[in-house]
Formats: C-alpha cells, sequence, structure tokens
C-alpha cells in the first residue's frame, strides 16, 4: 500500500467524520498486526508501525534477551514472571524457562547487533513481506469501515442523548406489519402503528411530527421509539404553536389524553393580565384549531389550573356544569363530586372519558354521585 495514498486517505476520514488520526492509527495498527499473524503464520512476538508522518507500513519482529540456550539446560533454572489475582494483588511466581529461538535471543548474539543491551531488553529485524500491501489495503478497508460506522454511532448517540420527551420533524421512509418507520436524518425511529392516532392516514414520504419517547443505546447504535399517541406530544404541540407557552408566560400544569377521543391541558400565568386559556384558543380558535388538525381532530379541553382544588375539579369535569366539590381527602387526593341528573352525562363522559380524564389532570381520585344519590348519604344539595 502506498504511504501517501494512505496517510491521505486518514486525514480525509478524519475530517469528514470527525475521528481522531491516532485512533485510526492505533486501529490499523492491532488490525494489520492480527492479519500479519493469520497470513504469515507468525508468533506473537510481532508489531506493526505506521509512520505517521508519510503513511509507510513496517512490519518487525522481536526478540526477548536472555542469557543463553545452555542456561536453560541447567537443572533448577527459572524465569520470574509476575501475576495478579481478581482483586488486583499482584504475586511474584518461578516457572520453568524453555529458550525458544523464534522468541528468544542469547545476551551474546544480541550484543553482536548491539553493543550495549541488556538481558530483559528486546532486539527486532524488520520482517514486512514485499506482498504486504495487498493485505494491508483489504485491512485497512475494513477498519475504515468500522471506525466509520463507529463515529457515526457516536455521533448519533450525541445528537439523540438528550432528546427523549421532545418533538421532532421526519419523514416517513418505511413501513413493515408493527411499525413506521421514521428518518430523522443521521438515523431512523420507530413509530410503532400503536402509537398513532387511531382513526389517521400515515403516507409514505410525508413530513410527520413525532414524539421521542425512549432513546436506548446499543452496540447498533441507538433505538429511538416515537409516539403520536403520548400524552407529551399534545404538550410539545402547544409549545411549538402558543408562543406564550413556550415563552413561559403561560405554564402547563398537567396533560391528560384519551388519544383519538378528548384531551384536557391545565394552564396557568403568574401574570394577572394574561388570559392563559384564551391565549390557547387565540381568535376565533385560530391556535387551538392547528393543534386539533394535528390530532387529528382530537377534541381539546384547555381549562384553567387552580391552586384550590375544588375549583380545579370543577374545571377538569368541563363541559358539566353546575357542580358541588367536596374533597373529601386532600392528603389521599379524594373528593366527592355530586352532579345533577342534567349534568351527570355530561361529567361522567362517553364510556366514562371524561371524569377519568377530569381525575387524571387534577391527580384526583373522583366520586361522581347524583344530588338524590348525596340524600341518601344524608347530603343535602341547595340548588
Amino acid at each position: 500500500m502506498d504511504g501517501k495514498a494512505f496517510k491521505k486517505a486518514v486525514d480525509t476520514l478524519s475530517k469528514e467524520k470527525g475521528i481522531d488520526e491516532e485512533i485510526i492509527y492505533d486501529a490499523m495498527e492491532l488490525a494489520l498486526t492480527s492479519a500479519y499473524k493469520k497470513n504469515y503464520h507468525s508468533l506473537s512476538n510481532v508489531r506493526v508501525d505506521i509512520n505517521r508522518e508519510t503513511g509507510d507500513i513496517k512490519i518487525f519482529s522481536f526478540k526477548t534477551v536472555v542469557f543463553n540456550e545452555e542456561w536453560e539446560k541447567e537443572e533448577g533454572k527459572y524465569e520470574t514472571e509476575i501475576i495478579t489475582d481478581e482483586e488486583g494483588n499482584e504475586e511474584e511466581i518461578e516457572k520453568e524457562f524453555y529458550f525458544d529461538p523464534r522468541i528468544h535471543i542469547t545476551l551474546e548474539e544480541a550484543k553482536k547487533i548491539v553493543p550495549d543491551i541488556q538481558i530483559g531488553e528486546t532486539i527486532e529485524e524488520e520482517v514486512t513481506p514485499k506482498d504486504f500491501g495487498r493485505v494491508a489495503a483489504a485491512t485497512a478497508k475494513q477498519v475504515v469501515v468500522q471506525k466509520i460506522r463507529e463515529a457515526e454511532r457516536k455521533l448519533i448517540n450525541e445528537e439523540f442523548a438528550d432528546k427523549q420527551d421532545e418533538m421532532v420533524v421526519g419523514l416517513v421512509s418505511m413501513e413493515d406489519v408493527r411499525n413506521y418507520y421514521i428518518d430523522l436524518g443521521r438515523t431512523q425511529g420507530v413509530l410503532p402503528k400503536s402509537e398513532i392516532i387511531p382513526g389517521e392516514t400515515i403516507k409514505m414520504g410525508s413530513s410527520i411530527k413525532v414524539y421521542i419517547t425512549k432513546v436506548e443505546n446499543d452496540s447498533k447504535g441507538p433505538l429511538i421509539l416515537l409516539s403520536r399517541k403520548h400524552y407529551g406530544f399534545v404538550k410539545r404541540l402547544f409549545e411549538l404553536e402558543i408562543p406564550e407557552i413556550n415563552e413561559g408566560i403561560i405554564l402547563v400544569y398537567s396533560v391528560a389524553r384519551d388519544a383519538g377521543n378528548r384531551t384536557k391541558i391545565a394552564v396557568y400565568s403568574e401574570n394577572a393580565n394574561v388570559d392563559p386559556v384564551g391565549a390557547c384558543i387565540g381568535e376565533k380558535g385560530s391556535r387551538i384549531n392547528r393543534i386539533i388538525e394535528e390530532l387529528n381532530g382530537e377534541k381539546i379541553d384547555v381549562v384553567p389550573y387552580d391552586s384550590d382544588p375544588a375549583r380545579f375539579i370543577e374545571h377538569a369535569l368541563s363541559p358539566a356544569k353546575d357542580l358541588h366539590i367536596f374533597v373529601t381527602d386532600e392528603k389521599k387526593k379524594e373528593a366527592l363530586v355530586i352532579v345533577n341528573k342534567n349534568n351527570l352525562s355530561l361529567a361522567i363522559g362517553k364510556k366514562g372519558s371524561n371524569v377519568k380524564l377530569a381525575a387524571r389532570l387534577t391527580h384526583f381520585t373522583l366520586d361522581i354521585k347524583t344530588t338524590e344519590e348525596a340524600k341518601e348519604l344524608g347530603i343535602s344539595i341547595v340548588e
């Protein structure tokens, strides 16, 4: 392999993919060492050196300097080795020494090459094969591909590490029986079909807003799970469409959602001059209608949060009216709601959806009774 061409390739890869040059060189040296051992039936006493300035690759075989060949033949001759146990404790042991001319060289022979060499040091000899360029080229390709994948995984991990619970925009790129796959730029996210809004149609190639529910990292890169059904998706839509929420003028207290049916969102402002509900709805419903359109026609109740639990529960049970709220246990967050027959169905909602959403929104357990049922319990309500 031509050194200049190799160095140029490393420089280009480093700049384009943001990989440190030294990481590439180190990986190449390790890979080429293994390739040399495999292709040339070498022992472990070899090292590969890549010149950082020229890109030239050389293979060196090294031998350890020992006493002499006769030394190991003498009875009782050992060499010392330090071993480390599982707890990190070091222990010096002696083991029988065997002279191997492939990995050892006597002190006498070594001094002929390096006069001041000492026992225990190593002496090297270049053994680069003439046809090693072919092996190096194939190995380099594998290392480059691996490093590109690792670098891309790292960049993706860094990009999406803090994106959980955020909304992003992607393109619908693929579909299988269970999932849609959303192109998010550097990677794909998985949108399970169970996490789309009931009744909506997802078109291939279309742009789509999605909420990131989970980011998991593994050896293959991040697994990004998406949803359009999650209540957090509605919260992010409000932040996008209502400038006052994005700016912190209006605050979202809580969101409760029955995807495809109805969402309740409680908002408030610490500025007495701001109408949080009106700002969210917009002139002639302009703001809220954009959110409803994104949610495929899902109904949205924007209710004012109130620090008084009874008043907050009353707002949360909208559109029901003429309610009487009794907080029976504030610590356990339990409340009794008394409603007349005309508003009973509105308070409960279809299949109990309204009261369930109100309970989730307020974090209270709500027990709904009619005025007649309340009288049986000894509670008299004056209409």
